[in-house]
């Protein structure tokens, strides 16, 4: 029988799942995202939508879509010095179809490499310009001879649609937690990858925990013109949505660093930095900017969701970050599989994490009798155990949460909604009608 712990058995499941996505092709649009929710689906069922080119979606227009089969620089003795089929990142995302000869003079304007990191490709797009480009390493751009090369790149960029996926898990309330992973980039492994992996993962694990408190909606889409898309077509469940979190960049070695929503207050911005102190994890949080991933979208005033962003090493702070670096071997089983267990343990708290109204009000009740006290006292985790269910009784009013009675008191949350199951099973408590939680 095996010695692996959940976590690590995830966090392997998690890394070999990253590892056959690795390969397509992704971006805003097109057959990639099509392909990638189609192998999310082998995992959870996910419900696509397709949103036609030309649609208006707040100040935004959906472009065209665009796919690509082939791409590649032959020098004139018809050597392929740059290919898109050995890596994807070889192409800049939306090139234009292209099929010429240029002097190399010309072909260095449509070239994009890196002098300061010379053995890594680049990743470069041109969304919403008509344009067209290579992205190679700077050793191999310097290893071109001047000469007439071939250009060819057999792209369609034509009407379509944008593609997104979801995955709700409905709740007792009408009210959800959001959970959003960008889909768009490709054979990026952190920034992208990891946080489509875990996503995945968790709606997974919560398929088999109903009932749940709140629903929760799980949604890939591609990075910002994407995630607009969505807020746009889906205004009836962005008034349901009570909090949530953008993952990104979840699988590297560093430690986690959380982005407030741009409201601070949110349930989730209250949940994960005490719960990341409460287990020991190397963290730091930072307050919200209008810049980074599409948190900025769900927090925009009109919207104003209370999502904050989760990452470990945040984007552009680590050497690799939007270039060939970002493989497989930057992000880690482990650390992938802890990235799970955190986000596991933040939503299960958010379920919990409500008032309730205390049915025996008159005085303490003898919580003895009850088989509520050990017989036997004097360990610390006894004692916080017995302490948070005084704490329960003695502030359960219908109004004051148990996150309120967590952070008055310097309970862990997990240890108020374990003592809260205790007493409602004890029939001394009973969860408040609205069941409200921040």
């Amino acid at each position: 029988m095996s010695n692996e712990s959940e976590t690590e058995q995830v966090g392997r499941e998690l890394h070999e799942f990253c590892s056959a996505l690795y390969p397509i092709c992704r971006s805003i649009t097109g057959n990639g995202v099509r392909e990638t929710l189609a192998a999310l689906d082998e995992w959870v069922p996910v419900e696509v939508t397709e949103v036609p080119s030309g649609s208006r979606v707040f100040d935004w227009v959906v472009p065209d879509e665009w796919n690509c089969e082939e791409a590649f620089i032959e020098d004139a003795a018809g050597n392929r010095v740059v290919d898109f089929a050995d890596h994807n990142l070889h192409l800049m995302s939306y090139s234009v179809p292209v099929d010429r000869q240029l002097p190399l003079e010309e072909l260095q304007r449509h070239l994009h490499s890196l002098p300061e990191q010379p053995e890594l490709i680049p990743y470069r797009t041109s969304y919403y310009a008509p344009n067209w480009g290579f992205c190679l390493s700077h050793h191999c751009r310097q290893q071109l001879k001047p000469g007439s090369y071939r250009v060819r790149i057999d792209s369609q960029l034509a009407a379509g649609s944008l593609t997104y996926g979801e995955v709700f898990i409905p709740g007792r309330t009408d009210q959800e937690l959001l959970i959003s992973a960008h889909i768009c980039h490709p054979s990026l492994a952190n920034d992208n990858l990891s946080g489509i992996s875990v996503a995945a993962a968790l709606a997974r694990h919560y398929l088999d925990q109903q009932p749940l408190h709140y629903g929760l909606r799980f949604v890939f889409v591609p990075s910002t013109i994407g995630a607009i898309t969505w807020l746009a077509s889906n205004p009836e469940k962005t008034a349901r949505t009570v909090a949530g979190l953008v993952l990104s960049g979840v699988g590297d070695a560093g430690g986690f660093t959380f982005k407030h929503s741009k409201k601070g207050d949110g349930l989730i911005d209250r949940i994960l930095p005490g719960l990341m102190q409460d287990l020991g994890l190397n963290h730091e949080v930072r307050s919200f900017m209008p810049y980074g991933y599409d948190e900025r979208q769900y927090c925009s005033p009109g919207l104003n969701l209370a999502v904050g962003c989760l990452m470990r090493t945040p984007y552009g702070e680590y050497p690799e970050y939007h270039t060939s670096g970002d493989n497989l071997d930057l992000i880690q089983p482990n650390k992938l599989g802890e990235t799970f267990d955190l986000v596991r343990r933040a939503l299960d708290l958010a379920q919990c994490c409500r008032s309730y109204v205390n049915l025996a009000p008159n005085c303490e009740p003898q919580l003895g009798r009850r088989g509520l006290y050990d017989a036997i006292g004097g360990d610390n985790d006894t004692k916080t155990a017995q302490m948070a269910l005084l704490w329960m009784l003695s502030s359960s009013d219908g109004n004051t949460s148990t996150l309120d009675i967590s952070q008055e008191s310097g309970i862990p949350l997990e240890q108020l909604c374990l003592a809260a199951e205790r007493l409602c099973d004890a029939e001394l408590l009973s969860p408040a009608h609205h069941g409200n939680s921040a």
